[in-house]
């Protein structure tokens, strides 16, 4: 089986539990270090599905390796490659399919509810789960492209997911571990205390209860990666 690449964009944003999952299901994986200059792909061919991950920058930046990453995509789409984005990745997505992306009226950054569209592809996704705790830390948002379909929302993002086919985008992270909650909460810090809207929990608020919130956490992300790796080549 050709390996599933994903393609890094800031270190601390790795693939957390995808990894885990991937291992668990005896799926290769290559990681892309983007963020260490790693040169991306020029055909989406050699991978069985691409993982675009998060990070802070925006896809509206004049970054070198914006323009090949959304022609990855592009090529893989109409090649039946399944394509997964958490956060950024899903914004690059968004962008790559005709989309837009912009500035958020408000931050997002911590625990928070979704909820999960009342259609036929939300629950081929989703299941029984109509709506769950995801955790954020996004300030731009995407539209959904033409063809695509919504799959989840919260109370100041209307679009969270979006999937077209075998294809899945999350503005929300699902892919989060207890320690790189932690992580996040140290390196952010500072944005957190700049950031007084109530979307955004204060780096005490968002580490409670991770013990329990991380499995439940854990429990969605197995749904949607299960489902996406069913469309694997």
């Amino acid at each position: 089986m050709k390996p599933v690449a994903i393609f890094r964009h800031f270190p601390a944003e790795g693939p957390g539990y995808l990894a885990t999952f991937l291992d668990s299901h005896a799926i290769p994986w290559q990681l892309v270090k983007v963020d260490a200059n790693e040169t991306l792909p020029a055909s989406a061919d050699q991978f069985s599905g691409l993982v675009f991950m998060g990070g802070p920058m925006s896809v509206n930046d004049n970054l070198p390796w914006i323009a090949p990453a959304l022609a990855l995509i592009r090529q893989a789409v109409p090649n039946n490659i399944p394509v997964l984005g958490h956060c950024l990745g899903a914004q690059l997505m968004s962008i790559a399919l005709g989309g837009t992306v912009s500035r958020s009226p408000v931050k997002e950054i911590g625990w928070g509810e979704v909820c999960v569209a009342d259609n036929r592809e939300g629950r081929r996704w989703f299941g029984e789960w109509s709506k769950f705790e995801a955790f954020h830390w996004h300030g731009e948002v995407f539209t959904i492209p033409k063809g695509a379909t919504l799959l989840l929302s919260s109370s100041c993002c209307e679009n969270q997911a979006f999937t077209m086919d075998k294809h899945l985008g999350l503005q929300c992270h699902v892919e989060m571990t207890e320690e790189m909650v932690r992580d996040w909460c140290t390196s952010g810090a500072a944005e957190i205390a700049a950031s007084p809207e109530p979307s955004v929990e204060s780096v005490e608020a968002i580490q409670v209860d991770l013990a329990q919130r991380v499995p439940r956490l854990n429990q969605v992300a197995s749904r949607l990666y299960e489902k996406w790796i069913s469309g694997l080549l």
